[in-house]
């Protein structure tokens, strides 16, 4: 099956707003069930695979996702591009509430996660070349899209990955700038290191749902203004991603 592209929906995007002709995919993976069911569509003549990390419900918290399965999902029906939305909090003072961003380096914080396909009796144990987590053509990709419908968007940063699914300390925020980290979210690994375990491209756009505990004038972070901010920046996706398959 040949698919144009695959978004990964994070908090605030469940849904693809503007896909035709859908058809819904329950698949079985050797790695247990996908967090839902694959949704492909067309955008504007191409063929897009949507699935919703944490299902549709927002159901299913960041470290009990089934990375593993969504990304085989995605790849045995044919996607070889993948785009993965990630809600994050801003540390960097660019990086404050509806940025947009498309990080070029991460910061595994995680544990406990099954992080490789290789964590399977018999299976082949790859040793990746990680050292640019994020595939760089697609990134620019991405950077040129965003261009051309006039979005702005940050090019670059550091995607600090932290267990979830609470917030972090004011603490540990200050750790992780120490470390480089501009953004903080809980769900970029192990996605962005499996997707490269099968060989595909991947990148994030990262979507700014709040200031980091300690970052920003804000005094205390506010469910609600969380997300207003995404449902903000989550209707610039759509807009890219046509522009991407557009390109």
């Amino acid at each position: 099956m040949s698919i144009d592209l695959a978004v990964i929906g994070g908090t605030g995007l469940y849904k693809f707003p503007g896909l035709e002709d859908v058809e819904r995919y329950a698949s079985d993976t050797p790695y247990g069930h996908p967090s839902d069911a694959v949704v492909l569509g067309r955008v504007g003549g191409h063929r897009v695979a949507f699935l919703a990390r944490h299902g549709e419900g927002h159901t299913i918290p960041p470290h009990r996702v089934n990375y593993r399965a969504n990304l085989w999902a995605l790849h045995d029906l044919g996607a070889r591009r993948v785009i993965g939305v990630n809600a994050v909090g801003g540390i960097r003072d660019d990086m404050g509430p509806r940025v947009l961003a498309v990080p070029d380096q991460i910061i595994d914080y995680t544990y406990d996660r099954l992080t490789s396909f290789c964590d399977v009796a018999g299976a082949e144990v790859k040793h990746i070349d990680f050292s640019e987590p994020y595939s760089a053509g697609l990134r620019g990709d991405l950077l040129n899209a965003a261009a051309r419908v006039g979005i702005a968007v940050i090019d670059g940063g550091c995607y600090g990955a932290t267990q979830g699914p609470r917030l972090e300390t004011r603490a540990e925020i200050a750790r992780l700038r120490r470390d480089g980290c501009d953004l903080v979210g809980m769900t970029g690994m192990p996605e962005a290191a499996l997707a490269r375990e099968l060989e595909l491209d991947y990148a994030c756009i990262a979507l700014v749902a709040n200031w980091a505990a300690g970052c920003g004038d804000e005094a205390e972070i506010s469910l609600p203004e969380i997300f207003a901010n995404l449902e903000a920046a989550t209707q610039q996706v759509p807009k890219i991603v046509a522009s991407l398959l557009a390109g």
